[in-house]
C-alpha cells in the first residue's frame, strides 16, 4: 500500500502523479488537486480546469482575470 502525501492515509488504490520531474502519491483527485492544482490569483481558488493565463498569472475565469486588470480576457467569443 502507498502512503498519500497530502493527508496521510495508506489506501491500495493510491496512484501516482508526475509532474515537473517529481513523483506524487495520492489516494484520491481530491488530495492531487490540493496539492498541486495552481491557485486563482484573484479569488484564490484551486483551477482545476484550464482557466486563463495572462502576463505569467493564472486565473480560474475571465471574469477573475478582468477583475485583476486583464481587461481583454472573455470567456469566449461572440
Amino acid at each position: 500500500m502507498s502512503q498519500c502525501e497530502q493527508c496521510g492515509n495508506e489506501y491500495d488504490k493510491a496512484f501516482e502523479v508526475n509532474m515537473s520531474g517529481k513523483r506524487h502519491v495520492f489516494d484520491s483527485f481530491e488530495c492531487a488537486i490540493a496539492a498541486l492544482a495552481p491557485t486563482c490569483q484573484h479569488c484564490g481558488c484551486r483551477i482545476v480546469g484550464h482557466g486563463v493565463e495572462t502576463h505569467g498569472s493564472m486565473y480560474c475565469c475571465a471574469h477573475c482575470a478582468r477583475k485583476a486588470g486583464a481587461q481583454d480576457m472573455r470567456d469566449r467569443d461572440a
